[in-house]
């Protein structure tokens, strides 16, 4: 059900997206569709097609929106740290080999502790 949901969530977003992007600026120069001799609709028409598209697409967005939010609350299982129990890998380990490795030749002399 959440993967028929988000895909219909998803196709919702890109037309909605494609919608907006073809209306026509109101001076912002930022729309696809901006005055076309040769429409299909009349300029009034196509405004009104296209808003009312906007607003149905919006309602179904919103819409999938909550129902999404709805199933992934329904279906999240906070889980306890302290109710896992200790990891099997976690018990008595050998120590860590050194870091480095052993140099041929004379081992450096440390210095002494002062003496009192």
């Amino acid at each position: 059900m959440e993967a028929v949901l988000l895909t219909i969530h998803l196709i919702v977003t890109i037309a909605l997206i494609g919608v907006i992007l073809l209306q026509r600026s109101e001076g912002g120069a930022l729309g696809i569709g901006g005055s076309g001799g040769g429409n299909l609709f009349s300029a009034r028409g196509a405004a009104n097609a296209l808003t009312r598209t906007t607003a149905i697409l919006a309602a179904v967005f919103f819409a999938t929106s909550i129902a999404l939010t709805i199933i992934s609350v329904r279906t999240y299982k906070p889980k306890s740290v302290l109710d896992q129990g200790a990891p099997a890998s976690q018990g008595q380990q050998a120590p860590a080999a050194p870091v480095l490795p052993k140099l041929p030749g004379k081992a450096p002399e440390l210095p002494s502790a002062p003496t009192k």
